[in-house]
């Protein structure tokens, strides 16, 4: 009996979900007045002048055991792509495709805005702006195993992008959760950050994974609130920056999912940060992997009575009411759309 018990409120403490009243536009994928279809002439080798997905919505609306477990993703040249004249100045190493990522840069001497897109099996097309000239940046493979095409496209005028490179791949990971337990564009920390510092700190002594993700979901529903200016004022592109996040203690959704999940990953526990619709707003949640549960992608807390789908952005600024309550344990009105 005891062993059900434990394994109901396992199921019941994990698959952290984000906000409502994120935004009105289709962040991880920029669905807005850029947006067009997957380039056709991708796999071609031309420069020709391509509509191009828009910019991202943005989802808003005693010392302790070092027990982080970073997997630092590396562009270690193994498998490199491009890097010369015909790639335009992009350069993709694709050495470690089998731990869930590639990692791109691009140096071409031009400062025109560049965009990222990955299209996996699933056949979801993911937008990313590549922000850091001549550095590398990590792109999740969130598809798993398959065919996996990535595109790296130039700004030339208004919505219009030329292609500078692009490379077909073909996919087989090591492990299944290897995607959802490194750090990423969207996801971004390092061993030294604050970020990694304070979840070992919240997960000292503890060896169950489910008693890890209930000290970080209580923690930031306890001292992060939801920040409505910010919500109101975000810009298309923007990225979580988790240290920030933390020590402002407050947010949109988007960064409560990305703090909350660069936690859990530093403490080796797959972990999605997931963007979709609660309704018609954007919003963006997290889903957790455990031993005793698998994935729980939707329903995850359980209260004596009915299960929950628990959303610490409400939790935290409706202080966990009946009426927030209510509408965040009802499955139903979360659409997932992108993973990261």
């Amino acid at each position: 009996m005891k062993q059900i018990i434990k394994k109901w409120l396992a199921m019941g403490i994990i698959a952290v979900f984000l906000l409502t009243g994120c935004g009105g536009q289709d962040a991880a994928n920029g669905t807005d007045a850029e947006t067009a279809a997957f380039p056709e002439d991708m796999y071609a080798e031309s420069n020709v002048v391509e509509d191009v997905l828009t910019e991202q919505m943005v989802p808003l609306a005693g010392s302790p055991v070092d027990t982080a477990t970073i997997h630092v993703p590396e562009a270690s040249g193994v498998i490199v792509y491009g890097g010369d004249a015909k790639s335009k100045g992009v350069t993709m190493d694709a050495s470690n495709t089998d731990h869930g990522y590639v990692m791109i840069k691009c140096d071409n001497g031009s400062d025109a805005r560049k965009k990222v897109i990955v299209q996996g099996p699933s056949g979801v097309k993911y937008t990313y702006n590549l922000n850091k000239k001549g550095a590398y940046e990590t792109f999740i493979l969130s598809d798993g195993d398959g065919k996996y095409t990535i595109g790296v496209f130039q700004n030339v005028e208004g919505t219009k992008y030329s292609t500078l490179f692009s490379k077909q791949l073909d996919v087989k990971l090591t492990d299944q959760f290897a995607p959802f337990l490194s750090p990423n564009q969207y996801v971004d920390y390092t061993t030294d950050c604050q970020t990694v510092k304070l979840a070992e700190q919240l997960t000292a002594g503890k060896t169950d994974d489910l008693q890890k993700v209930q000290a970080v979901y209580h923690y930031v529903v306890k001292n992060l609130t939801y920040d409505k200016q910010k919500a109101q004022t975000v810009q298309s592109g923007y990225l979580p920056v988790v240290d920030k996040v933390l020590a402002e203690k407050k947010g949109i959704c988007f960064d409560y999912a990305a703090v909350m999940t660069a936690m859990l990953r530093s403490q080796d526990i797959p972990t999605k940060l997931v963007t979709g619709y609660t309704g018609s707003a954007y919003h963006a949640w997290i889903s957790t992997y455990t031993e005793e549960t698998g994935w729980v992608e939707g329903i995850i807390f359980f209260d004596g009575v009915s299960w929950k789908l628990m959303d610490p952005t409400f939790a935290s600024s409706g202080n966990s009411s009946d009426t927030i309550m209510k509408y965040i344990g009802d499955g139903k009105n979360y659409t997932e759309k992108y993973l990261y």
